[in-house]
């Protein structure tokens, strides 16, 4: 029997069917109510047990992240919240989880609290619906540029250049660390490294894509880049993900209208596609602005905020008025 996800069931209409459907405990009520997720979407389906038709041994394992499969019958559904519930046949734990020990309770975590659980974290909400409208975005991404001529170019992770000159690189290597070979004036050998020469991890697509653009027109590369600088904030990520357009025959105004036009359509595409994330993390922003002082609340919220990007034109500023504002 096919595997639905949970969107799927919640989306269709496959009411007074047998369906089967895999994933985790959120909850589990009464020794009756299961909410399961697979991270699908937002929302959990509601799993009715009839316990008296089940092994007790059996139920005392469905604990909050515990992977089942469960086998029912899709049914409207008679509780509040939600529009179909699964009258479970069949249940079967495919891992168990120690509830004693199990860090992602039902309750709300905070950032810092996750962050000492990285292998679990996806499993909370806020995770979870951050890394759907990431999902969405880099479909979006690659989407726009395609419908708008451009091709992707795969640029080198590992490279001899630095293609901005001022920053801080991390060194790839092959050498021992603490004995390299040396040279006649005791500087590292670098001809007996892997490569033949110093190289270092990337911190840009830009100049091969330069290159590209200048046979092919309009090219595109989207991947991973790397700055070593010691420099840790929050506006500062040592590995991330970088966009990088070139364009053969452009000048600022075709540049600005290329940059204003990407923006606005892959937030319109988020929009669409990631209403009920955007909202859930919405309100979550919402929850902790209310511990700030009122100065440092945001004007806008969430997705007023992405409509107001999407809706209106960018004003065309000088860089000394830009400092000025």
């Amino acid at each position: 029997m096919k595997s639905y996800s949970i969107k799927e069931l919640l989306s269709q209409n496959l009411s007074l069917q047998e369906v089967t459907v895999n994933g985790w405990v959120k909850t589990f009520r009464s020794n009756r109510f299961i909410a399961l997720n697979d991270g699908s979407t937002l929302n959990n389906i509601q799993c009715v047990v009839d316990f008296e038709n089940f092994d007790e041994a059996l139920l005392k394992k469905v604990s909050t992240g515990a992977a089942l499969k469960i086998i029912g019958t899709l049914v409207e559904s008679q509780g509040r919240g939600q529009t179909v519930e699964i009258q479970v046949k069949e249940l079967v734990v495919l891992g168990i989880s120690d509830p004693d020990t199990y860090p992602i309770q039902p309750k709300k975590h905070s950032l810092e609290f996750l962050r000492e659980k990285a292998h679990l974290r996806v499993r909370t909400n806020t995770f979870a619906a951050v890394m759907r409208v990431r999902s969405a975005l880099s479909f979006a991404i690659h989407s726009y540029f395609q419908k708008n001529g451009f091709y992707n170019v795969h640029t080198p992770i590992i490279t001899g250049s630095d293609a901005e000159g001022a920053g801080e690189m991390f060194r790839v290597s092959t050498l021992d660390q603490k004995k390299p070979p040396l040279t006649e004036d005791g500087a590292i050998d670098f001809k007996q490294d892997f490569f033949g020469k110093e190289t270092n991890l990337t911190v840009s697509g830009q100049l091969e894509a330069e290159t590209y653009a200048m046979a092919l027109g309009k090219v595109y590369t989207f991947g991973p880049t790397f700055r070593a600088e010691n420099s840790n904030t929050s506006r500062h990520l040592a590995e991330f993900w970088m966009i990088e357009p070139e364009v053969a025959f452009n000048d600022l105004d075709a540049n600005m209208d290329l940059a204003e036009d990407f923006i606005k359509d892959v937030i319109n595409y988020v929009l669409t596609n990631c209403s009920e994330d955007l909202e859930f993390l919405e309100q979550r922003l919402l929850d902790e602005e209310k511990s700030k002082p009122q100065a440092e609340r945001s004007d806008m919220a969430l997705i007023e905020k992405l409509k107001f990007v999407a809706e209106n034109n960018f004003k065309r500023v000088s860089y000394t008025e830009a400092i000025d504002i």
